[in-house]
């Protein structure tokens, strides 16, 4: 088959990226049926980072139900979102789906209790920050393949690192990506959050389920179509004026209410005692890492607790900090 021929991508519109245009660090040559898009779609699935996304925290640390969400199932649902608004705009669906599949790979354990526990540490000990945006970069491009990266496009790098955070994505379908990110992860909370009896249905704001709709369907339905319609021509995805609103209101009423209230804000706080105790440890014992090329101890250290998993960091914290049980722990 002729690159050439998979290079044109037919059925895009004007404002689509196109992968016959994409840039790599490292030059390679063209696959014979896939796109450059396509290429890394298939690399961040392959990652060990993607697979380790299973066991990290959406909201519930370390949730004992099978029916709850983790990082993993969050970011297929990204994906599932990212693709459909692409393909009705006759966008890049390919690159959407790249970067809604690598935008949380960076993401450490216990959700947003971890990444704020490592953030406090690496701000107090170097003046840095820890963003989980930027710590997906960096796993793309040096943590994978043992150091020598994935080498994604620009493209993909881009909307990963813009997804959240300061800056906007290059590209629209980074600018989906990072839209849909907040309206699939505030939609599936709440049914998180009802599964958990955290919240009721009755408890939601009236005046947002008036305008978005009662069930997650409804209001999945509802933002992803208003988004279609707004973003149909211009340069931003963006949402109505109606809409937007209702859904911000709707998003403040999760933070209040869900993330920054008991039991998360319980169990968030216990993570964030383990995250901590964790890195201590680790700096000060570095024979207790593995191998890596990374020089710097602060780097080198964060690049491991932020890529562990949530049963990972509890069984090191438990194996590191609590007593084991004496030889008479199982007499009768």
């Amino acid at each position: 088959m002729n690159p050439a021929a998979v290079t044109r991508e037919p059925g895009l519109g004007p404002r689509a990226a196109r992968a016959s245009g994409a840039v790599r660090a490292r030059p390679e040559a063209a696959h014979a049926y896939r796109t450059a898009f396509q290429r890394d779609r298939d690399r961040i699935i392959h990652s060990k980072a993607f697979r380790r996304l299973k066991h990290k925290t959406q909201v519930f640390v370390a949730p004992e139900g099978d029916h709850y969400r983790t990082r993993l199932t969050h970011t297929l649902e990204v994906s599932a979102l990212a693709r459909t608004v692409a393909r009705a705009l006759a966008l890049n669906e390919d690159l959407a789906e790249a970067i809604a599949l690598g935008h949380d790979l960076g993401h450490a354990p216990f959700g947003h209790a971890g990444e704020e526990a490592l953030d406090d540490i690496v701000r107090g000990r170097a003046g840095r920050r820890f963003e989980h945006n930027v710590q997906s970069v960096r796993v793309v491009d040096v943590l994978e393949r043992d150091g020598a990266g994935l080498n994604l496009t620009e493209d993909v790098r881009d909307g990963i690192l813009h997804h959240t955070g300061g800056g906007s994505p290059a590209t629209l379908e980074g600018q989906i990506v990072r839209l849909l990110d907040r309206v699939a992860y505030v939609n599936h909370d709440i049914e998180d959050a009802l599964l958990a009896g955290v919240i009721a249905a009755d408890d939601l704001p009236e005046d947002c389920v008036a305008v978005l709709g009662e069930t997650s369907s409804e209001r999945l339905t509802t933002l992803v179509g208003d988004v279609v319609a707004q973003s149909a021509s211009g340069d931003e995805i963006r949402q109505s004026r109606e809409v937007g609103m209702a859904f911000g209101r709707l998003r403040a009423f999760m933070f209040r209410s869900v993330y920054l209230a008991p039991p998360a804000s319980e169990e968030a706080a216990r993570a964030r005692r383990v995250v901590q105790a964790l890195f201590e440890h680790y700096l000060e014992s570095p024979d207790d890492l593995p191998a890596s090329p990374e020089h710097d101890p602060l780097s080198r250290v964060t690049d491991f607790v932020s890529g562990m998993t949530d049963r990972y960091a509890l069984r090191a914290y438990s194996d590191l900090f609590l007593p084991r049980e004496g030889p008479g722990s199982s007499w009768r």
